[in-house]
């Protein structure tokens, strides 16, 4: 590594405030792909083109 032996960089506040919300975001994205639908239909996400598909029969909404 380029920065062995040398003391860590002081970042700055904004720094230090741009690092915590980037932590914050991954946090949230990684409790919602923890969140999964109970009971819904098996497949690719059938609202996905704006109607619902069941059985091979479309309906707008």
């Amino acid at each position: 590594m380029a920065d062995e032996g040398q003391p860590p960089r002081k970042l700055t506040p904004e720094a230090q405030r741009a690092l915590a919300e980037a932590e914050a975001r991954r946090t949230a994205a990684a409790e919602e792909e923890k969140a999964k639908e109970v009971g819904g239909p098996a497949g690719p996400e059938p609202t996905r083109y704006g109607d619902w598909e069941r059985k091979g029969i479309a309906s707008d909404f």
